[in-house]
């Protein structure tokens, strides 16, 4: 047994450990920037304005699935644009402002939104 050449095997061994562990550190990153890239370039930049109208996602229908039902409430109607994404809306039936995140809205493109439940009733031949 050669104490000497044991002592400079493992300390080979140590050094590949080292570079290993860099060479994963850099790696993982390389793919958090590649990742983070991609993520930003899929965000749609929302400007909203005054008086325009704009829908608000529902994330609680989400502990409550429905196949058919939207999550998107509204239409509102945006009130003032505060800095850093905080809108306040209205609600146009019962005239209630309050603030929300603009990441919650979307722009309303359509017209009339009709809250009446209908149903189909099935007959067997």
């Amino acid at each position: 047994m050669d104490l000497q050449a044991a002592g400079e095997a493992r300390k080979l061994q140590l050094n590949e450990l080292e570079e290993l562990r860099l060479f994963s550190y850099e790696n993982a990153k390389l793919y958090k920037e590649k990742t983070k890239r991609w993520h930003d370039q899929k965000i749609q930049a929302r400007v909203f304005e005054k008086g325009q109208k704009v829908l608000l996602f529902n994330s609680r229908l989400k502990l409550f699935p429905g196949k058919l039902k939207s999550r998107w409430s509204g239409p509102f109607t945006v009130v003032r644009v505060y800095p850093f994404g905080a809108v306040e809306v209205r609600e146009d039936q019962s005239e209630r402002e309050f603030k929300v995140n603009g990441q919650r809205l979307k722009h309303y493109l359509g017209g009339e939104v009709n809250r009446e439940k209908t149903s189909i009733t099935l007959e067997d031949p």
